[in-house]
């Protein structure tokens, strides 16, 4: 099925044309439906005007992280994301998301995500379902649900779900079981955040992955930030940074 219309949220000037190019090159077919540069013009945009295919939205806009777009307005189109930073992947797909572009954006990368759409509504034709068919389709459900942990002589088996949270230490990765012991586990933080499910774990930092249940406290502090106080080692300082908040307390708030 053919991507005919397309809104692109992005609030520099030169990668909205850039995108314009590169879409039309692609697809001269396409109708470039608008160009909207932040959160307010978006949303009042997608209440006064017909539904996209998809939606090309820059992460970052001039108020604000685009994912607080969704929390004003349902979105029934599919989306593309594009950004120049890569933290943002696991909470992008969480939304109607196909894919998730890193700029500069490629010609090839670009195609790619638009072919990844027009096949799979090719075999899921009936508007009603083909968002929610699309996103079983592309999004992971098998999350890791649980870790063999190196132990005495051998080896035991530890729930995802009862670990509160992932640190580092030294170039360690540890994880805190909601018993109060902590364990090494082998992957390193990075692997971790593909591999669990984002419903219950963020990435607060560079340093920690919570899991929800981990938050005993939540503090404002200083320029937008937030600090958290976590269960069974509330001494230890967890900042999520001032762009990181608003997704942290979506997060909470689901």
């Amino acid at each position: 099925m053919k991507i005919n219309k397309v809104l692109i949220v992005e609030d520099e000037r030169p990668n909205a044309d850039r995108l314009k190019r590169l879409l039309l090159k692609l697809r001269p077919h396409i109708e470039i439906l608008s160009v909207e540069d932040s959160i307010t013009s978006t949303v009042h945009w997608l209440e006064n005007n017909v539904v996209p295919d998809v939606i090309m939205m820059d992460v970052r806009l001039a108020d604000g992280l685009s994912f607080e777009i969704f929390n004003k307005h349902e979105i029934k189109s599919a989306v593309i994301f594009t950004t120049a930073y890569d933290e943002y992947a696991v909470q992008a797909f969480k939304y109607n998301s196909v894919d998730y572009l890193l700029k500069p954006i490629e010609e090839e990368e670009l195609d790619a995500a638009l072919k990844r759409y027009e096949t799979f509504m090719e075999a899921v034709p009936v508007v009603g379902t083909a968002i929610e068919g699309l996103l079983n389709y592309i999004q992971p459900k098998d999350y890791r649900k649980r870790f063999l942990i190196a132990h005495r002589d051998g080896y035991k088996t530890v729930l995802a779900e009862d670990i509160l949270y992932f640190y580092t230490e030294l170039g360690i990765s540890k994880a805190m079981l909601n018993t109060g012991v902590v364990e090494n586990v082998p992957q390193t933080l990075e692997e971790l955040e593909k591999q669990l499910d984002p419903k219950f774990f963020f990435r607060a930092n560079r340093q920690f992955i919570i899991h929800i249940n981990s938050v005993k406290q939540i503090f404002n502090h200083f320029n937008g930030k937030l600090k958290l106080e976590l269960r069974k080692q509330p001494e230890m300082e967890v900042i999520v940074s001032r762009e990181k908040a608003s997704i942290f307390k979506s997060w909470m708030d689901y």
